[in-house]
């Protein structure tokens, strides 16, 4: 699946969301020559390179991210690469990064290896039928931050501040093996392809995942036979998308980088980049003065025509 440039005259820009888990021992090699593609096109966002592969999410032109996708097809290891494609109306990114990882979805479980055992992908025109089986449960994979604006009706929520966590909420809740099948989602599909191959190796044997993740399903499913409630939360400027991949109407708190809704912005709590309902009584007024100055600085930049990082 390749971008179409003829989208190029809708002003908005393409975002390709990608990942590929293979034995990738030169990847240290392949930052330089991809980060200088990308900064050439005008491609920003972020892509992490490990041993085990790529992951992460870039946006730009659509002949910009067609050139970035023949080149990453083009190294033998990443042949096989597929890429789940949304719009924004706007540039999500401030800057284009590639890290060198140890790994592309941090779990931090030794001898994981989702390219020898791994789950059985169930396709987004099947997931509905799966998870409203009475023999199956539910896991979202993903953060409580992520989970807090949407969810698949009945899913269970494990409530984890980082992926690190999984594991020992697996091993901690015995009640997980009572009944036969397993359905694991998560954003993109990354997470679960770890998260998946973690459950047969500690004995689960039905164990499913949903192909393409939460984006994939928003995309293909119809709202009207939707199992989906809310809202997805992605990484970067957009906060959400919505059915069809719409853009949602999340903003973000560059405080705590927590999803708002609507209503929470109107709360008292809430100042646009120092403070909201979900961090204010976290912090206190000094930290809250330096997120102030934070955002005057960010202020003077536009004025002046140039992006703030940091």
């Amino acid at each position: 699946m390749f971008p179409d440039p003829r989208r190029d005259a809708t002003g908005a820009f393409l975002v390709a969301a990608l990942y590929h888990f293979v034995s990738f021992p030169r990847f240290e090699s392949l930052r330089e020559p991809l980060l200088a593609l990308c900064e050439e096109k005008g491609v920003k966002g972020t892509l992490l390179l490990a041993h085990e592969g790529i992951n992460g999410t870039i946006a730009g032109t659509d002949a910009a991210i067609g050139a970035v996708l023949t080149f990453l097809r083009a190294q033998p290891e990443f042949a096989g690469l597929e890429h789940k494609e949304s719009r924004a109306s706007k540039m999500p990114f401030v800057r284009m990064k590639v890290k060198l990882k140890k790994e592309i979805v941090t779990m931090g479980v030794e001898d994981i290896d989702p390219t020898k055992v791994v789950g059985t992908y169930v396709a987004p025109k099947d997931w509905n039928a799966l998870i409203s089986d009475p023999d199956t449960i539910v896991i979202d994979t993903r953060n409580d931050y992520e989970t807090a604006i949407g969810v698949f009706k009945g899913a269970v929520d494990p409530k984890t501040k980082t992926f690190r966590e999984f594991p020992d909420w697996v091993r901690d809740n015995t009640g997980l093996h009572n009944k036969p099948k397993i359905a694991m989602y998560c954003t993109g599909g990354i997470r679960c392809e770890k998260a998946t191959a973690f459950m047969k190796q500690q004995g689960f044997d039905e164990v499913y995942h949903l192909k393409g993740g939460i984006l994939k399903y928003l995309e293909e499913v119809p709202a009207e036979e939707s199992l989906w409630e809310g809202a997805c939360f992605v990484f970067d400027e957009r906060v959400s998308v919505e059915h069809g991949l719409k853009e949602g109407n999340h903003k973000l708190c560059h405080a705590c980088r927590n999803p708002i809704t609507s209503e929470e912005v109107t709360s008292p709590f809430y100042e646009a980049g120092v403070s909201c309902s979900h961090c204010y009584h976290e912090r206190n007024e000094e930290d809250r003065e330096r997120y102030r100055e934070r955002q005057r600085q960010i202020a003077l930049a536009r004025k002046r025509g140039h992006e703030h990082i940091g």
